[in-house]
């Protein structure tokens, strides 16, 4: 998996006219975090963090953070949440976790469908129930993007969980064994998620 540099300053100044400040100036406030360090207040560059966001790999891997300041070096961390201006859309603030390379952690990795499933081609629709799946794994094995081939599905079909082999040592750590794409037929499709939730039921 690629990993991205990302720039960061430390700062000491907090609370809304800070933010505001840091704003005015082209940057964003932000906060370091991890399991065994002390909170570090930093702040980024808008425009680097907005090219860098606009990339899903990024937005849910790794990042190579380069801080500068009181707290200088480099630390290897994932975004744990973005908060936007529910009215103009731009960045409020920003969490990074600090991660370890020898420790598992979860995050969640986007599902991409390949193949023309054979119900469709009878006149089904393919619904596609999960768009993200979580996985665990180290660090350095989070996969970009979690493939499935639908070409076999005829109407009816589901893929789920169970169904999902990942390469490595990568798991999806979740209890019920619930459906991640199926082909339903066109009736069964609604607004309402009917096709969704006859999905879920099938899973369970």
């Amino acid at each position: 998996m690629d990993i991205a540099t990302l720039n960061a300053e430390t700062r000491e100044r907090v609370g809304k006219g800070g933010g505001r400040t840091l704003r005015r100036d082209g940057k964003i406030p932000a906060i370091l975090y991890g399991s065994d360090i002390d909170n570090v207040l930093l702040s980024v560059n808008t425009h680097e963090f907005d090219r860098m966001f606009s990339d899903p790999k990024y937005s849910r891997g790794l990042i190579n953070l380069e801080v500068q300041g009181s707290s200088p070096g480099a630390r290897t961390v994932m975004i744990k949440e973005i908060q936007t201006d529910p009215v103009r859309g731009y960045f409020v603030h920003v969490d990074f976790y600090e991660v370890k390379m020898d420790q598992k952690i979860s995050t969640t990795v986007g599902v991409t469908i390949t193949g023309i499933a054979k119900g469709v081609e009878t006149g089904g629709v393919l619904q596609l129930v999960r768009r993200e799946l979580e996985v665990y794994c180290l660090p350095h094995n989070i996969p970009e993007q979690i493939v499935i081939d639908v070409a076999h599905l005829d109407m009816g079909e589901s893929v789920h969980v169970e169904d999902i082999q990942l390469a490595g040592d990568v798991e999806i750590p979740h209890d019920t064994n619930f459906t991640v794409v199926t082909v339903v037929s066109p009736k069964m499709e609604g607004p309402a998620g009917g096709a969704g939730a006859a999905g879920e039921k099938g899973g369970e």
